[in-house]
């Protein structure tokens, strides 16, 4: 504790210096507690995926649709306890930067699939009884201010009518949660009967299938068999587990997790680079200071640890500061990834980074000031 002030002076001996290099690595853990945290959220949906279930869609593409009678065949399937359907709407709400996550599903079958979803058998019953009902996530409502008993437009960017409009009117019936993943509870799921029948093109048809296993071992077994069923058809299958279907249905937006890594991957080369070359320039200007150490008693080791010292000073808290903005920026992202807060394995992901960085642009400077010659040093002077 006795030498904090000496390396607290010798970090601040350059004040404008210190202040562009510490707000640089602010920004940079900023931008990384941000991006890397976005990137969880992502994440969370396929990390809480079952092995249970299976999702059946079109081996051409996720928006090809599938027949209805499909599904007579997969029931003849052995190992399946359970089997539904739903489909993609692509709705918006007033305006189409108020997307909507929403879903016509067969309601009879569906949530049994689905023990997550938090929902009163009364509200779940009274979606069964009403053609136009929908059951809706408890952030979504939160955010439109809908309540039960609520009509509700949306508009499709995908689905019309056969004149030609594109607005469906729903009645919200329920309100259900999904603990533990807040994405899931923006959702807005309808009838399938509704849609099937109300919709200009694509009767007859669903996006997908889902299937629950009776044994969660025999998924590989249990998919092969599906596809099997359809192989050179002219609605072939392609059966993956859900957190495969997951990740496939991520990629439609693009790769995250590479885009995220490869800014941050930038960001942090730059960074090394910068912060590098101001801490070997400090310690160049410093060397007869560090060969009076050395004068007044100051081991090699005790050098070495002054200058690490110094370093770690600097990245672990500008590394902190930084992290601490993008926690209190990162609630108004909740419309966006549907988390409240920074994931903690983010922030302690953001620490070893500090660490790291501090031991790679001190490591080179330190060893520099440890094997400094006290004679030649002073003699520089």
């Amino acid at each position: 504790m006795k030498y904090i002030p000496l390396v607290w002076s010798g970090l601040w001996r350059k004040r404008t210096r210190t202040i562009l290099t510490f707000a640089s690595i602010v920004v940079a853990f900023l931008l990384f507690g941000l991006l890397q945290g976005v990137n969880a959220a992502f994440g969370v949906g396929v990390q809480s995926s079952r092995l249970d279930r299976l999702y059946v869609q079109s081996r051409v593409s996720f928006t090809d649709p599938l027949p209805m009678g499909h599904l007579a065949q997969i029931q003849t399937v052995k190992g399946i306890d359970g089997i539904s359907y739903a489909n993609w709407f692509g709705g918006y709400y007033q305006d189409q930067k108020n997307f909507v996550f929403s879903y016509p599903v067969e309601a009879e079958t569906y949530f049994a699939l689905y023990p997550e979803i938090r929902i009163p058998p009364e509200q779940l019953q009274a979606l069964l009884k009403t053609r136009t009902g929908a059951l809706v996530g408890s952030e979504l409502a939160r955010k439109f201010g809908w309540k039960i008993g609520d009509k509700v437009p949306l508009k499709s960017q995908i689905w019309t009518h056969p004149d030609g409009t594109s607005d469906w009117v729903f009645d919200i019936v329920g309100i259900f949660d999904w603990p533990g993943d807040a994405n899931q509870s923006r959702a807005f799921y309808f009838n399938h009967t509704y849609f099937d029948e109300g919709r200009a093109f694509g009767k007859g048809t669903v996006g997908w299938y889902i299937v629950h296993l009776a044994d969660v071992t025999k998924g590989p077994e249990v998919g092969k068999a599906i596809d099997a069923l359809f192989a050179n058809s002219p609605n072939e299958t392609k059966t993956q587990n859900e957190k495969e279907s997951t990740q496939a249905f991520l990629r439609q937006f693009g790769d995250i997790n590479f885009i995220v890594s490869s800014i941050i991957g930038a960001v942090f080369f730059t960074l090394l680079f910068l912060t590098g070359n101001t801490m070997m320039q400090s310690i160049r200007e410093r060397l007869p200071e560090f060969a009076i150490l050395k004068t007044l008693g100051f081991t090699d080791g005790a050098v070495l640890a002054l200058v690490l010292a110094e370093s770690l000073l600097l990245c672990l808290t500008a590394a902190l500061i930084g992290l601490g903005l993008a926690a209190l920026m990162f609630p108004y992202l909740k419309a966006f990834v549907g988390v409240l807060s920074l994931p903690l394995q983010v922030v302690s992901l953001g620490g070893g980074l500090a660490v790291l960085l501090a031991l790679v642009i001190g490591g080179i400077p330190a060893l520099k000031a440890k094997k400094l010659v006290i004679v030649d040093s002073l003699r520089g002077q």
